[in-house]
């Protein structure tokens, strides 16, 4: 009996059906209200005012400062995630007893909610929190709190902990499959002639797994430049601004100032730094994994 070639495309209607509904249709209608001048009551006529937003949005000075602040996010989350989940990575693959409860500590906090994670740390920043009180019991009255969500200073560098802490685990488990794949014959070769340590992993370990750590980059950009739970849930975007990030700023317009046609706008130039940061992944993916039987 043969089949319907449309059979196939029966079985992904559904899911197809649910894109369009909430991924498609939404962008097409941000795309065209950012040509308007729009409130909050889409029933009301739609005035176009041509490129009006954008020409706002790139002479808009927060947006630039929360821009700078996006691109100071990504700089001080993506190189610690790459480096340090491929730090546990190495660490855990390895033939040890217990090896498996470590990988599976490591991995724990991916499980946890980014709600209960940041709640979590409100609490240990707190000026009469976890952190403070050790300060306070180890260096007596002479110890001054230490500021860490009012701080501007320290504001910023404090939310990226939490996405570090979350995300380490997680990014772990990709070099851990990438490690696992690698043959043991290799690294018994290179200590014949003469690679040991430490250097076997940089004569071996890094180049072989150079498309994994361009995939765990991407991907770890594109989240961090998307970040919006840890900044809402902690600072509300301050102090003074200082951790304001482009998705928190696209919220802010769109339900505090009920600007809603100009944060399309911003929000559709933050859709073009994640299509490029995408289009960057795809590539790296084209490129395929390591051919180790080569």
């Amino acid at each position: 009996m043969r089949r319907s070639p449309l059979l196939p495309w029966l079985f992904v209607a559904p899911a197809l059906a649910l894109v369009l509904l909430t991924v498609l249709l939404p962008a097409l209608m941000a795309l065209l209200i950012s040509f308007t001048h729009t409130g909050l009551d889409l029933r009301e006529p739609l005035q176009f005012i041509g490129l009006a937003n954008l020409r706002r949005l790139l002479a808009d000075p927060m947006f630039l400062r929360v821009l700078g602040t996006t691109f100071l996010y990504l700089i001080g989350v993506v190189p610690p995630i790459v480096v340090g989940s491929l730090a546990l990575a190495v660490l855990v693959n390895r033939s040890l007893p217990g090896v498996h409860w470590f990988r599976a500590a490591f991995y724990t906090p991916v499980l946890v909610s980014i709600v209960v994670a940041a709640i979590a740390f409100r609490w240990l920043y707190a000026e009469n929190g976890l952190i403070n009180g050790w300060g306070q019991a180890l260096l007596g009255s002479g110890f001054q709190p230490i500021g860490f969500l009012t701080d501007p200073r320290l504001a910023l560098p404090a939310v990226m902990l939490v996405t570090l802490w979350k995300g380490l685990g997680y990014y772990m488990v990709i070099f851990l499959g990438g490690l696992q794949g690698i043959s043991k014959d290799l690294y018994e070769a290179a200590e014949l002639d003469g690679s040991r340590g430490w250097r076997q992993h940089i004569d071996i370990t890094l180049p072989l797994l150079r498309p994994y750590v361009g995939l765990v980059a991407v991907i770890s950009a594109i989240a961090a430049t998307k970040v919006f739970e840890e900044v809402f849930l902690m600072t509300q975007g301050g102090p003074a601004d200082s951790t304001r990030t482009v998705v928190y700023y696209v919220y802010d317009l769109a339900f505090q100032e009920l600007e809603i046609s100009y944060a399309c706008t911003a929000g559709l130039a933050l859709f073009l730094v994640v299509l490029l940061l995408s289009l960057l992944q795809q590539l790296l993916k084209g490129s395929g994994l390591p051919k180790l039987e080569d």
